[in-house]
């Protein structure tokens, strides 16, 4: 049985079926029969009318990705294809921790990035192993190889760790903007009532508690 929260997408590729309604209507309908029972919340569905060919242009996929962000939700899809052919938009979702969920296939969003994930893996380790003879051929030749390596990577990797927490900070600030302008409209003139509405939607704050008038004052710095 389905448990936890979900954001679905649902997507056809050409305005005659987003108009007949057909093609959503059965995507919706393999949604619903795969959350038949159980405890879960929909957090949001948003629909699409593009084609598949390009993850670039799809407002409404990006739009569901940052409320999977926002509410901690997976991603809820009727067929794997509505999502995306591409093996690096697929593993980025991982990275990103985005867990997505494909009803015809409830075990693809694992098994296949897995598999995607093994091929790279694989590929990483051939240019190791090509970079490691080279090395060793050139210490062969009587090339000098000196510096000392360790701290450099270990201090890149530091940076590069940084790095993506600032960015994944940054990111889900923005993602949050368009809630807390929401929320300004409807009344709420402090940071404080901006917290408390954030709380009553159900989105959690970055550590996974409740929001604090502190922490939303973080976010709008963080845009401006």
């Amino acid at each position: 049985m389905a448990e936890g929260k979900f954001v679905t997408y649902l997507r056809v590729s050409t305005k005659r079926q987003g108009n007949s309604g057909l093609g959503l209507e059965a995507q919706r309908a393999a949604v619903e029969t795969y959350l038949n029972g159980g405890a879960w919340t929909v957090c949001g569905e948003y629909v699409e009318v593009e084609s598949g060919k390009s993850d670039t242009n799809r407002l409404q996929l990006q739009r569901a990705i940052a409320a999977c962000r926002l509410f901690g939700a997976k991603l809820l899809i009727a067929k794997f294809d509505r999502l995306s052919r591409d093996a690096h938009f697929l593993l980025g979702l991982e990275k990103a921790g985005i867990e997505f969920v494909a009803t015809d296939n409830p075990h693809a969003n694992r098994l296949t990035v897995g598999i995607m994930a093994l091929v790279a893996d694989e590929e990483r380790r051939a240019i190791s192993a090509r970079t490691k003879a080279a090395l060793a051929a050139a210490k062969a030749r009587g090339v000098k190889l000196g510096g000392d390596r360790g701290s450099v990577v270990s201090a890149d990797a530091r940076a590069k760790s940084v790095k993506a927490r600032v960015a994944k900070a940054a990111g889900r600030a923005v993602d949050l903007l368009p809630v807390i302008a929401e929320a300004q409209a409807a009344g709420a003139a402090s940071f404080r009532q901006i917290a408390a509405g954030l709380n009553e939607r159900g989105i959690p704050a970055a550590r996974g508690g409740e929001w604090s008038a502190v922490q939303v004052k973080r976010v709008l710095d963080r845009t401006t």
